[in-house]
């Protein structure tokens, strides 16, 4: 009894309280023992950074601390569905629903989907099968259907791809799925979106004029997404990622349980081997959302604000408080604290 008044004496001392240690940055979740309720919206096969943002949030439902409702795929091509497919059997979730766009950007496989989905087993099988007959939806109507069997106020958006799939979103009306218009159910089912676009000036000016790729693939969309978009949104810039490397070590050494990986099969085809770093981009709007507690020092976030995207691809964060956007900002220190979290999460669920 004397030591366990002692420890709260001195907890008081130090200004500890358990709703304090456990004070999210962003609001994810009413209780952190629930996993948060994801949609992951990507633009699988352009980067291997989405895939190894899928191996994150697989690796977080092992734990109990996400549960991922759906795939929406921004990149408009089946290949990029299809590996989708076979990375969530890999990882024994096959009943995941896909959905893919309709006359999105970025058509072709990218360098990584297709040559996964070819690797053969030395039997001949496939190393990553997909089921024949599997058609993904479209992603819009998936959107509609995750979003109106959630409870309100419940999910997370994850969005790493273009901003496709949320502008259409926002200009659907009511149908068969729910009365309610695509702008209405994101303001009533949607807490958050977690999104890596654009570029900042935290900490300083060296990507100011940069034209970040997930923007400038669909401009229209970047812009009504920031102007129309009616919930919080959490913005990873490229500046974040462009500090936090996966390195070769890692996937040359901790994928090795299995002959076939599909996380580190993906990155030898991205990268010409596994010999090169990686930056993290998609990886972080991943685990700042499952990860949200400010006690692990893994970021900080700015003042809200808005962000206004330029007819160029330009992006500029401007501070405001009756806006809806705050931006990740990290320290040296936080770079280094996130790189061990990614390399331990990416590696961890190995299925294959």
């Amino acid at each position: 009894m004397r030591k366990m008044i002692l420890a709260i004496g001195l907890a008081g001392m130090l200004g500890w309280t358990s709703a304090g240690m456990g004070e999210d940055l962003v609001p994810v979740r009413d209780d952190p023992n629930e996993p948060v309720q994801m949609i992951f919206d990507t633009d699988m096969g352009n980067d291997v950074d989405d895939a190894l943002a899928l191996a994150i949030i697989h690796a977080m439902i092992d734990r109990g601390k996400c549960d991922l409702l759906g795939i929406t795929l921004t990149k408009s091509n089946l290949n990029a569905a299809r590996y989708c497919k076979a990375f969530n059997m890999a990882y024994g979730r096959p009943d995941i629903p896909i959905g893919l766009v309709a006359n999105g950007p970025e058509p072709d496989d990218g360098r990584y989907v297709a040559n996964v989905l070819n690797v053969k087993k030395e039997d001949g099988t496939s190393a990553f099968p997909y089921p024949a007959d599997f058609v993904p939806e479209d992603s819009v109507v998936l959107l509609r259907k995750l979003l109106a069997a959630a409870k309100d106020n419940s999910v997370v958006i994850v969005q790493v791809g273009f901003s496709t799939n949320l502008a259409r979103l926002l200009d659907t009306p009511g149908d068969a799925i729910s009365p309610l218009t695509g702008r209405e159910l994101a303001a009533k089912k949607v807490r958050l979106v977690s999104a890596m676009a654009g570029a900042f000036t935290f900490p300083n000016d060296r990507f100011k004029n940069h034209r970040e790729y997930n923007i400038i693939k669909d401009i229209p969309a970047a812009q009504k997404f920031f102007a129309q978009w009616p919930t919080e949104i959490l913005v990873s810039g490229f500046e974040v990622g462009f500090e936090v490397l996966m390195r070769p070590c890692s996937m040359q050494n901790d994928y090795n349980k299995a002959p076939y990986n599909i996380v580190k099969e993906s990155y030898r085809f991205y990268r010409d081997g596994l010999d090169k770093t990686q930056m993290t981009w998609d990886l972080t709007s991943v685990l700042f959302v499952v990860r949200p507690e400010a006690e692990r020092n893994y970021y900080t976030v700015s003042e809200f604000g808005n962000v206004t995207v330029l007819d160029d691809g330009q992006t500029r964060f401007t501070a405001d408080a009756k806006g809806k956007v705050r931006c990740v900002k990290m320290t040296p220190e936080q770079h280094i604290r996130v790189e061990e979290a990614f390399v331990n999460l990416c590696s961890e669920a190995e299925h294959q």
